[in-house]
């Protein structure tokens, strides 16, 4: 949705929440899916390690890093983050609801880009004093160093298990991510964002209105959609075209009926051709986009569209037979209509207060402006190091950071 309604069309997706961390790619405004997803992988980042589920969905890479991740030190004397989580509840020592995990939460609080007063705008006041015991006994104690560098251990290390997260995913796909900016939400992907930006040395963070709830908000805003797959395995010299378009025919009038049930006219219906590809010996595959009127001249269309996309991937293609496994098709109905204010433009603003947040290369502690985003207008220029407050999250903006707010109230912070 924000892609399709700004310049920002290429996206780095960064969602980061209580227990986990996702990120995914869109490219040119839509969201790049998959038909196989792997879940309780036995390593983290490794593909293959996990149990495939064959649905389709949004392509993404999951790492257990959120703000109830817990931190401790191990055998090697190596601080490590997650994928432990102490959850909501009792949730993070800070909360002051029965935890004693040292998680990320605490350590956040702890290098000021939390407000122990406003968190949850003010309906859940935080404990410092249980963080830094937390912390102390935790990470501090064990490694004989001061809590705050043991916070900010904490905050490096979970920053750097996301990004290793959105690099291998960046390689998964044959992406560079230079021109992409990184999109921040989720309850704690504002406060990481910018850190993660620059270990992965992305210009660009772009995080929208309220982006605590910007995953429920993408789920209103995402049409009513039917997939349906028929298997039909053949060597792609050999296909017989007419039983293709009857299968693709048949598929088209199912999803037309299952969207007309769920209210779309069919002049408003997007309809999508695709095929499971592969090299003769692979015994794994590649979904491929076809022109929709690729059965004007089918093998050429075919064969093109899949060596296009595997040269993407893997920058070269084998000199063996092509092997077709399924055809599919998508259907989505019109994007739902959802209302569009902008905010008044506004002036350099006022901050709340000035408060000392930790940014060691700026030497430590730093005087920081902390603004609440309802008062930031359009137009409102900010020079970090800065933090913005909404009630679902906070944005943390370092120093080398400028910070630009539009006029749906997006923030955009560019690297100088």
């Amino acid at each position: 949705f924000h892609a399709r309604q700004s310049t920002e069309s290429s996206l780095v997706v960064f969602d980061m929440g209580g227990t986990t961390a996702k990120t995914s790619f869109v490219d040119h405004g839509h969201a790049l899916t998959t038909n196989e997803f792997e879940v309780a992988r036995t390593h983290r980042l490794q593909r293959g390690s996990g149990l495939p589920l064959r649905a389709p969905v949004i392509d993404m890479i999951e790492v257990g890093a959120g703000g109830g991740s817990i931190a401790g030190v191990n055998r090697l004397g190596l601080v490590t983050v997650g994928p432990e989580s102490a959850g909501a509840s009792p949730g993070p020592a800070c909360y002051g609801l029965g935890g004693t995990n040292a998680t990320v939460t605490d350590a956040d609080l702890l290098l000021g880009y939390l407000s122990h007063e406003r968190f949850l705008g003010g309906q859940m006041p935080l404990q410092p004093d249980a963080a830094a015991d937390a912390i102390q006994k935790a990470v501090a104690g064990p490694l004989g160093v001061e809590v705050t560098d043991a916070a900010w251990a904490i905050h490096r290390v979970v920053n750097e298990s996301m990004a290793a997260a959105v690099r291998v995913h960046s390689v998964e796909r044959g992406k560079s991510l230079e021109g992409y900016s990184l999109f921040a939400l989720g309850g704690a992907g504002p406060m990481h964002a910018c850190h993660v930006a620059e270990i992965l040395r992305a210009r660009r963070v772009v995080s929208p209105a309220g982006a605590g709830v910007a995953s429920a908000f993408g789920f209103l805003c995402s049409p009513a959609s039917f997939e349906s797959v028929r298997s039909y395995y053949e060597q792609l010299d050999g296909v017989d075209w007419r039983r293709v378009e009857e299968l693709l025919t048949d598929m088209r009038r199912e999803g037309l009926q299952l969207l007309k049930d769920a209210g779309c006219a069919e002049d408003d219906v997007h309809v999508d051709y695709l095929c499971d590809l592969r090299y003769r010996g692979q015994a794994y595959e590649m979904t491929v986009p076809l022109p929709r009127d690729f059965l004007q001249q089918p093998y050429r269309e075919v064969l093109g569209a899949f060596r296009k996309s595997y040269t993407d991937l893997f920058r070269e293609t084998p000199a063996t037979p092509v092997e077709c496994l399924n055809w599919r098709i998508s259907l989505a109905g019109p994007d739902p209509r959802v209302p569009q204010s902008e905010i008044p433009p506004g002036a350099h603003p006022d901050p709340l207060e000035h408060r000392q947040a930790y940014f060691p290369d700026h030497g430590g502690y730093v005087s920081t402006a902390v603004f609440r985003r309802a008062d930031l207008g359009a137009g409102s220029l900010i020079k970090g190091p800065a933090v913005v407050e909404e009630d679902e999250s906070t944005f943390v903006l370092p120093p080398a950071f400028d910070l630009e707010i539009d006029a749906a109230g997006n923030l955009t912070a560019t690297r100088r």
